[in-house]
């Protein structure tokens, strides 16, 4: 077993500025305490006895923190401003007498992947991860036997790239001793050689295996905005994923909300016992009501307000706060439209309805023509950006250009959409979205928002309040200037939001949806195979909901089949759509193509039951 690992600490972090003017990027703090000493205790918990620290630019602060830590020793590097990271490593020759972990001072990471490269079989293993997409990736690719070729910023002419270099390396060492004397050869040229080089070198020769740590939540400090993604999501989702207790047992719904959470979001919501009036809860709520902004547009010209209550909660205060005089125009081709249709009905709002097929896309032509007859009398377009009925998507640029036309206001649920469909207020023209915490950004259900324009909200404080709780002005006025909602928030549903956000901008929005868009190839693909049709066109689709047409089989009854499966951990949900017998399944949460191919199986093993019956 390792004993022994060994940190590169001589860079300068230039790129930092005024952060490392005084100090080393091993020595920039988080929670009080350094990165290099969160690494220490990392490695010391992982059975590491003996570490080598290889130090260069403010070497005393390092060396005041072996003082600290008998277990550690320093060596400095006198050529650190004119050499790389391998002329540091090569100083350490003496120091290492056998196989050790190699990494570098300015890493956050999961302690997992010391766990998985101590365990690893192979003796030289360079770990690599899922892409980070920070920006400054390191590309790994390998042979045909599997084993480290070439590490490179530049993807160009790369034609098996595994995953990117973390830089945690597990080295025996004669490995090692290889990479000393390639570096010998290559100083007198390369001065600035960094031990990458080497290690790509010494793959010639020796089987330098790669693995991958799946789902690693780590980050390397370079340069500004490095530091700031640490601060604000890297290292609080390591927090979360490491003070998370025993697994929670895990069922994949694939009901259209609330989705699959991590257990990290779930855990979220133990916290110390807080009043919600205090500043640290208003932090909380802060930090929640300018990321959902910034998820689809600027925080100067939107801004989010947050109410306790499921979706439609945040549409009713919408659509109850915001028509005066003139019509509300709703497109109702869906459930939830018309569900916006019975909203204004109840507050007595003058509306007009727009029924267009719930199985086919929009006409915009059409529409434009139905808005032209009455758009001096209309105020705002309320739609639904995908219709949760069926999956239809409806095209939010194009409706938005036809208001802008005619000076229209646009109203979009964007409950099943928001974090993941790809939203732009300002460019789409919307002036007020809702959403909610339990779809796609992967949170707890019982927080809803709504989104405003803030020049147009602000317009609305003359309009009387037509409820209390659900009043958006008010409501939106009262968190401005107090930063606390107006009645008692859920607050263990916030604090999960709050971690549901950290991992949502860690995952990335482009991404998470282009997991959903192949997990929902998945299940296209076998409900296709299996003889099943979806009710909307796959063109028109969000690629997130699909309603399908259930199978004409004698035996066959949609409870049977939801027990079923609920009995094998899936959840699935019945159809909304009239006159047509459907279930749906949604494709969102924290689930993942091998759950969607499960659930195939598992589909076709149900069917092939009941038609033997």
């Amino acid at each position: 077993m390792i004993k022994t690992a060994v940190i590169l600490a001589a860079g300068m972090g230039s790129r930092l500025g005024n952060l490392t003017a005084e100090r080393p990027k091993g020595f920039l703090l988080l929670d009080h305490l350094p990165i290099i000493e969160h690494s220490l205790k990392k490695l010391f918990k992982s059975g590491i006895e003996k570490i080598i620290i290889g130090t260069g630019y403010c070497h005393e602060m390092y060396e005041e923190l072996s003082e600290r830590y008998p277990s550690v020793k320093c060596i400095y590097n006198a050529q650190y401003e004119s050499s790389g990271s391998m002329q540091t490593l090569y100083a350490l020759q003496d120091a290492i007498q056998e196989d050790f972990i190699l990494l570098e001072s300015d890493l956050i990471y999961e302690q997992k992947i010391m766990t998985e490269a101590l365990e690893h079989g192979n003796r030289d293993v360079i770990l690599a991860s899922d892409f980070t997409n920070s920006g400054d990736e390191v590309w790994i690719e390998i042979n045909d036997k599997g084993t480290l070729q070439r590490l490179s910023k530049n993807k160009a002419g790369m034609t098996r790239i595994f995953g990117e270099f973390v830089g945690i390396t597990k080295l025996s060492y004669n490995t090692f001793m290889k990479m000393c004397r390639i570096a010998e050869m290559m100083f007198p040229e390369h001065p600035k050689m960094d031990y990458e080089q080497a290690l790509v070198s010494a793959a010639i020769d020796v089987n330098l295996a790669v693995h991958t740590v799946n789902r690693l939540v780590w980050c390397e400090v370079d340069d500004e905005d490095h530091w700031q993604r640490a601060v604000e999501v890297i290292y609080p989702l390591i927090q979360a994923h490491e003070a998370a207790f025993s697994p929670v047992k895990r069922n994949i719904l694939l009901n259209p909300g609330p989705a699959t959470t991590t257990d990290s979001v779930k855990y979220a919501q133990i916290v110390p016992d807080i009043c919600p009036r205090e500043s640290e809860f208003s932090a909380v709520m802060q930090y929640i009501a300018t990321e959902l902004t910034q998820f689809v547009g600027s925080p100067k010209e939107f801004a989010a307000v947050l109410f306790a209550g499921s979706g439609t909660a945040a549409v009713e205060a919408i659509i109850s706060s915001v028509i005066e005089d003139k019509a509300l125009f709703i497109i109702h081709n869906g459930a939830y439209g018309r569900r916006i249709c019975e909203m204004a009905e109840n507050y007595s709002l003058p509306y007009i309805e727009y029924a267009s097929p719930y199985d086919k896309a929009i006409d915009l032509k059409r529409l434009e023509e139905y808005i032209q007859i009455s758009a001096e009398n209309i105020s705002h377009l309320a739609v639904v950006h995908n219709e949760t009925t069926t999956g239809l998507l409806n095209p939010l640029d194009k409706i938005g250009a036809i208001c802008g036309r005619y000076g229209i206001k646009m109203i979009v649920d964007a409950m099943s959409s928001f974090a993941a469909v790809p939203i732009d207020m300002k460019n789409m023209n919307i002036s007020y979205l809702a959403a909610s915490a339990n779809k796609n950004l992967q949170g707890m259900a019982g927080v809803s928002f709504v989104i405003a324009n803030k020049e147009e909200l602000m317009s609305t404080q003359s309009i009387r309040p037509r409820n209390l709780y659900l009043h958006l002005y008010s409501q939106f006025d009262h968190f401005s200037r107090t930063k606390q909602m107006r009645y008692t928030p859920p607050v263990q549903i916030l604090y999960a939001l709050k971690q549901a956000i950290i991992e949502t901008k860690w995952e990335g929005l482009a991404a998470r949806y282009k997991r959903y868009c192949e997990i929902w190839e998945v299940l296209i693909n076998g409900i296709t195979r299996l003889g099943l049709r979806t009710l909307v066109d796959l063109a028109d689709h969000s690629k997130i909901i699909t309603a399908i047409i259930e199978p004409q089989i004698r035996g066959y009854h949609f409870t049977e089949m939801h027990d079923y499966f609920f009995e094998r951990g899936f959840t699935i949900y019945p159809g909304k759509f009239a006159g047509l017998n459907t279930f749906r399944i949604a494709n969102i949460g924290a689930i993942t193509k091998h759950d969607m191919e499960n659930f195939i199986v598992l589909l076709e093993e149900y069917i092939g039951k009941i038609v033997k019956e």
